[in-house]
Formats: C-alpha cells, sequence, structure tokens
C-alpha cells in the first residue's frame, strides 16, 4: 500500500481589512483566548468581567484596554461589535441586552440552552437589524473547509456517513452535559458538510459523575438526503481525541484535531459489489495539502471584516439547527445500560 504524502502548506494568519473597537465579555478560559487574538489583530478594545481576578490573569499588555465589571457600563463607550465568552447559561440574557443597544454580536457556542431562547433572540436580532455570529469556530478551519471542497469534487464519490469523536479528560459542566458542551462543534461541522435538513435523532448516554448530567452520549442523527452520522462525546476520557471521518462511495477521508501533523488523509478505500458480492477495495493512501491557520483567527478576522454586511456563515439561523439537534438529542438521551 503506498502513502503519498503531500506537504501541509506554510501557516498564514488572516488579517482583518479595517481596524475596529471589540468589546469581549467574559475573561474566563476561552473568553482569553478571544482577548489574545483580538489583541494581536489590534481591535481589542474592552473586556467585562466582574471577577478581577481573571483580568489580573491575562498575560498581554491592557494599559490600552477598557476594562470594566458590568455589561452596562461598556454599552456607554461606541464599540463597533462584542463577543460573549461567557457560560453558556448567560448567553440569552447578555445577547438580548447588547442586541437591544444595537451592536453587532459573536456569541459563543451554544447559542442558547433551548429552542425557544435561541429562535427569540435571531428574530430581535433581526427586527432590530443586528447582525448576528455563533461561535461555531470550526467552520472557519482550513482542514474543515478542504474536506467540504474535497466532498464537492466527488474525490470521495457519494457521501453516505460521517462520524466525530471529541474525547477527553475535560471540564465538567455542572449546568450542561457534555452533548450540550462539546457536540455542538460536530453537529455544525455535519450540517456544514451534509447541507440537508435532519430526519431523525437518537441518543444514548452515561451520567457517572452527576445523576442527571450525562459525562459521555453517542448520538445518530440521519439526514433527508440520506447521510448519516453519529457523534461520540466524553470528558470521562483518559486521552484526548479529537476525529472526523468521512466515507463516500468511492473513498474515505480522516481528519484528527488533536494530532500533531493535524493531516487530513484520503483512503482510497471502499466496498464494491462483484457479481452481487460485496468486496474490499484497498488502493493508496495521501495525505491531503492544505494551508493550515488558525480558526479562532479567521473566526475574528471574519467577524470583524463583515459587522456592517452580515454573515453568511455560522448566522443566527444555522445556530437554530444545532439547537434544534442538541434539543432533540437531549429528549431522546436514554442509558447505554438500563
Amino acid at each position: 500500500m503506498e502513502l503519498k504524502r503531500l506537504s501541509i502548506g506554510t501557516r498564514h494568519i488572516m488579517r482583518v481589512k479595517t481596524k475596529k473597537k471589540i468589546c469581549v465579555v467574559g475573561a474566563g478560559r476561552w473568553g482569553r483566548n478571544h482577548i489574545r487574538t483580538l489583541s494581536s489583530l489590534d481591535c481589542l478594545t474592552g473586556i467585562v468581567d466582574n471577577d478581577r481576578s481573571k483580568l489580573n490573569s491575562i498575560d498581554i499588555n491592557l494599559d490600552k484596554v477598557n476594562l470594566y465589571s458590568s455589561l452596562e457600563d461598556a454599552l456607554e463607550f461606541p464599540y463597533d461589535g462584542f463577543i460573549i465568552a461567557t457560560p453558556s447559561e448567560t448567553h440569552y440574557s447578555l445577547g438580548m441586552k447588547i442586541i437591544d443597544h444595537g451592536a453587532p454580536v459573536l456569541i459563543e457556542k451554544p447559542l442558547c440552552l433551548s429552542p425557544k431562547e435561541a429562535r427569540d433572540i435571531v428574530a430581535f436580532a433581526e427586527q432590530r437589524g443586528v447582525n448576528l455570529l455563533v461561535g461555531h469556530v470550526l467552520l472557519f478551519h482550513p482542514a474543515i473547509n478542504k474536506i467540504k471542497k474535497i466532498i464537492k469534487s466527488n474525490k470521495i464519490g457519494k457521501l453516505q456517513y460521517i462520524y466525530s469523536n471529541r474525547l477527553n479528560l475535560g471540564t465538567v459542566r455542572t449546568t450542561e452535559n457534555v452533548f450540550w458542551s462539546f457536540a455542538p462543534h460536530d453537529i455544525s461541522v455535519f450540517n456544514f458538510l451534509i447541507e440537508s435538513p435532519i430526519e431523525s435523532v437518537q441518543s444514548f448516554g452515561s451520567d457517572i459523575i452527576q445523576k442527571g448530567i450525562h459525562d459521555s452520549t453517542i448520538t445518530s442523527v440521519k439526514y433527508k438526503n440520506g447521510v448519516s452520522s453519529h457523534i461520540f462525546v466524553s470528558w470521562l476520557h483518559p486521552f484526548k481525541e479529537h476525529r472526523i471521518v468521512v466515507i463516500g462511495s468511492e473513498g474515505m477521508l480522516l481528519y484528527e484535531d488533536s494530532s500533531k501533523d493535524k493531516d487530513i488523509i484520503h483512503y482510497k478505500k471502499g466496498i464494491k459489489f462483484m457479481d452481487g458480492i460485496p468486496s474490499k477495495e484497498d488502493g493508496d493512501i495521501e495525505v491531503i495539502e492544505y494551508n493550515f491557520s488558525l480558526p479562532l483567527t479567521n473566526e475574528l478576522s471574519y467577524f470583524i471584516d463583515n459587522l456592517d454586511t452580515g454573515f453568511n456563515i455560522s448566522n443566527g439561523e444555522s445556530a437554530i439547527q444545532v439547537i434544534d439537534i442538541l434539543d432533540s438529542a437531549s429528549q431522546k438521551l436514554g442509558a447505554f445500560i438500563d
């Protein structure tokens, strides 16, 4: 079996077209990533957090950055846009305040914790004429966009099946289960790649650490175009694994974000029928070339560059589709073993 290795290409960093004044709401673990990235883009102007210790732990110079303990104080400054990077249960209330103020906003995933809240906030943004982006950062990952191009090119034939593993001994939440915490990434990617409405959702899981808050789930989603998928997520796992496998009628793709090389691997493998008998086809393996860039930098550059014109990627409508799957799976979530 021959392995063809193609270089991944040089790393490139997107730069914003124009400088904008952006305020980050929330200086926790993921909020600090937004803060550092916006600083590198020269657009960090304000930070809101009522916990001063979080601000003190930020490892960049904040001398020229406005610091606030409340969102209401920040809204008095003419920011070009806001980013909400707070716990999920606060997204709705904070988002509604910023939208009511009339400022463009990026709200981290999940947008809200119920379909009703998601629809309400998206409708309110439309009513107020506010451009809303949701932080499904993998939609800005160059590997995911390359995979979509490969699917469109028919290199792997007809798309049939996608699965993902998102596993780690991670941060255990107390207000949302692992599916709501981890799976929005994979659901948004699947919807992006498959481009079809949902037909059905099934889900199973286990709640070992906290009863009623699942630590591990396996969810199957079937799309109306016939493509099937499953998502395995767990924050109770001995090692980190972020893997997506795409199966087509003429080949397969593997992308493992947790690997060192972050390769997209194409397998010329599949099943062919000869005289009505299924037979394995085992061909070459190649590493697909793509130019690596940081997804969060790409996302924030996109947010800043399209504040005034609106967002075609990861907008409110696509976020509602993600929330609907999260909610449907949660309602159907049963135990692995009764």
